[in-house]
């Protein structure tokens, strides 16, 4: 089984270019920086390590879309997809390898009121929403007429219980 999950924060923007043809794809490409567990590692000189991966991840059609419109760097975002390798001759005559993450699904990971350095958690679905410190702002939707200050509607009067659709 080829599957992925990983946290991180984007590296930059997501860069956007859109297939040519009968029906044009946009193809984002973006990094994610993932946290590695465990303690922090020392190097010779005294400073730290490398304590984060950076990991190439391409999300296509809808997705890619998506990345373009919401993505900015420095959010955190849940993505899942699978990992996919391979390889091509460079200029040189070198061949070069290559791994990165196809995404299926991916969704934000920060709260909408947190800032980038938030840890709480509440992604909304497959690709989120929300307001992520990137510049981002949620389209505002009218509220029902029956809403009221905290956000459950009023059961106008008669209704009885028998009516509703839960216990």
């Amino acid at each position: 089984m080829n599957r992925v999950i990983l946290m991180g924060r984007l590296t930059r923007d997501p860069e956007v270019r859109y297939s040519q043809g009968e029906r044009s794809m946009a193809i984002a490409r973006y990094t994610l920086a993932v946290d590695r567990r465990g303690r922090r590692n020392q190097n010779q000189d005294g400073g730290d390590q490398q304590t984060a991966d950076f990991i190439p991840c391409v999300a296509f059609d809808r997705a890619g879309e998506f990345a373009e419109k919401y993505f900015r760097q420095g959010m955190r975002v849940l993505v899942s997809g699978r990992i996919q390798t391979g390889s091509y001759t460079n200029r040189d005559g070198q061949k070069v390898y290559t791994t990165e993450v196809i995404v299926d699904d991916q969704e934000f990971a920060d709260s909408k009121n947190s800032n980038a350095g938030g840890d709480s958690y509440a992604g909304g679905g497959n690709y989120g929403g929300g307001n992520y410190g990137g510049g981002y702002q949620q389209p505002s939707r009218p509220a029902p007429e029956s809403a009221i200050g905290d956000g459950f509607m009023n059961i106008p009067d008669g209704v009885e219980d028998e009516g509703l659709p839960f216990n």
